[in-house]
């Protein structure tokens, strides 16, 4: 599969965290991701576009107001998986949030989401 083709789909993706209204949220996740997607959350796994959507929609009703997601990386793609880096941001310096997504695609749509926020800490020899 082309690095194109799931650059789109992840973008897409993202695009539905700074969507300029609700509504257009769920139209946004269908575009990149599968009935069938498969997410693995900060809350555990969760399957269908209604429960992305669900997550989206929390995110976006962040108490420090509506942020901004971002992809902050290039998809380094083997195959039929992908990863970026990305980065949560709300308003007024608010809290900043910043992990990597691992994301697996069947027809040019995503399929599975695994979400890993924060940073990794390093190795304590």
């Amino acid at each position: 599969m082309p690095e194109e083709t799931a650059r789109s789909a992840i973008d897409t993706f993202i695009s539905a965290f700074n969507a300029s209204d609700d509504s257009h949220v769920t139209a946004l996740l269908s575009r990149a991701l599968t009935s069938d997607v498969v997410f693995w959350g900060p809350l555990g796994r969760s399957e269908g576009i209604g429960a992305v959507e669900r997550f989206v929609l929390d995110i976006r009703r962040h108490p420090a107001g509506t942020g901004t997601m971002v992809r902050c990386s290039a998809v380094d793609m083997p195959d039929e998986w992908a990863r970026y880096q990305w980065v949560f941001t709300t308003p007024d310096g608010g809290p900043r949030l910043a992990g990597t997504d691992v994301v697996h695609l069947r027809r040019s749509l995503i399929d599975q989401v695994i979400v890993f926020a924060g940073e990794i800490e390093p190795f304590a020899s």
